[in-house]
């Protein structure tokens, strides 16, 4: 995993032990790492981009982080509005790689980069960092609710199970979150870990945007935790039709996935579901 993990020292302390007489024990266990990625973007030439966002994430795919993170906020559409990108050295003794910089394609409007347009984000919030309600909320290029995706229930019920079978990084942290992207059928075409739920699948939108496979028309996307607003947001941006999760939404995230015609499901366990919106391509 590389930087994905670390290795660190730690007191086990175990009461079901005690008749062995050894309750505690000092031991190695193996953590997700957190570190902040900063992304820079602007036109090509000297000095030409600036400090965008700042992310708490977990190393590894970041350039499908950056440019995922880009396209869910509105700040590109596709990958013909990126030039470049590539990992930069940061200030950091020795070198980590911390700064993704993206120099966009002629004619793509920079973006403003002022304290109402500045993200910072945690690996807990991705939209903790926005100054006004107008700024949090993006519409998206891709009409959804037009598309004609249907999925049986008993498919959607195993795929928890697929996208928990494919998580490496928590087999061995029990500490990152992951999103899947599958088909119609259930196929697992991309998944990605971090310790931010936004992140992974802002990564996982990354690689899409990249392979050139946008918008995500008759794909299922489903996530390890709660279906938030951001993420439904980020789904929608990418042309998802529909978002689940293990977990439950939030108000706002059903809201949103009404207005864009997303179906929406949560608590995705076992054999069980709720639809919260478009339960029409749900099939039984």
């Amino acid at each position: 995993m590389g930087r994905a993990t670390d290795r660190r020292g730690v007191l086990r302390i175990d009461l079901d032990a005690a008749a062995t007489g050894r309750t505690s024990v000092r031991r190695q266990d193996t953590l997700a790492v957190e570190e902040p990625l900063e992304i820079r973007v602007g036109a090509a030439g000297p000095g030409r981009r600036r400090p965008l966002a700042v992310t708490m994430r977990t190393p590894g795919d970041d350039l499908d982080l950056a440019i995922g993170f880009l396209l869910t906020e509105g700040l590109i559409r596709s990958a013909d509005d990126v030039r470049t990108a590539q990992l930069c050295a940061g200030a950091e003794t020795p070198n980590t790689y911390n700064v993704v910089d993206v120099v966009l394609a002629s004619g793509v409007p920079e973006p403003t980069v002022d304290p109402s347009r500045n993200f910072y984000t945690t690996s807990s919030c991705g939209v903790c960092g926005k100054a006004s309600i107008d700024a949090v909320r993006t519409r998206s290029v891709f009409g959804v609710g037009d598309d004609p995706l249907t999925v049986p229930a008993a498919v959607l019920t195993a795929l928890p199970d697929r996208l928990r079978a494919a998580q490496r990084g928590f087999d061995r942290t029990g500490g990152l979150h992951a999103a899947g992207l599958f088909t119609a059928d259930g196929d697992l075409v991309a998944l990605r870990e971090d310790v931010g739920r936004h992140n992974a699948v802002d990564k996982v939108v990354g690689w899409a945007v990249r392979e050139r496979r946008l918008p995500l028309a008759g794909h299922v996307l489903l996530v390890s935790g709660r279906a938030s607003f951001e993420l439904t947001q980020k789904a929608w941006m990418a042309g998802v039709p529909l978002l689940a999760a293990v977990s439950a939404p939030s108000s706002l995230a059903v809201e949103l996935a009404e207005e864009a015609g997303l179906t929406l499901v949560g608590f995705l366990r076992g054999d069980t579901m709720n639809v919260y919106a478009r339960p029409d391509r749900i099939t039984t």
